[in-house]
Parts: structure tokens; sequence; C-alpha cells
């Protein structure tokens, strides 16, 4: 089984969602975007702007909380760029 952490972003928020996932990033996805509640409930045009592929799931959270404790628009956005 693979992991991801990814990178979400919505244009009508103008807001980035980081996250990390063991099904397939198109499912995961289609989740964020169905009407539900939580803060990817807002909206439904959220699209994977960055993922990353790890061999467990203690990897993909261990990158999931790094990206999430940089607290910063502008290192997320160096990371999608490459």
């Amino acid at each position: 089984m693979k992991y991801h952490t990814y990178i979400l972003y919505s244009s009508s928020l103008d807001k980035y969602y980081i996250g990390y996932t063991s099904i397939s990033l198109e499912e995961r996805l289609k989740k964020h975007n169905a009407n539900h509640k939580g803060f990817t409930g807002r909206t439904t045009d959220w699209l994977v702007v960055y993922f990353e592929r790890f061999d467990t799931k203690q990897e993909a959270y261990a990158r999931e909380r790094e990206i999430k404790s940089k607290k910063s628009r502008k290192f997320i956005e160096k990371l999608i760029a490459g």
C-alpha cells in the first residue's frame, strides 16, 4: 500500500489544505469536493497541486506535520513550484 501527503488549493477561498491518505488521490479529492462538514466542505473547487508518495503511513503523516508546522504560505508555494 502506498501513502500520499498532498496539498490542495481552492481558488474561490484562496486557501491551501494539507493532508495525507492511503486511498488514491482521485478518490480523496472526490471526498474533499463532496458536500460535507469540515474545512474543505466550504467549497467544491479543490485541486491537487502537490503530492509526495511514501511507503508507510508514519512517513506520510510526518511529512504532513512537517509542512503544517512551517505555517507558511511562502513555503507551500515554493514546494509546489519545485
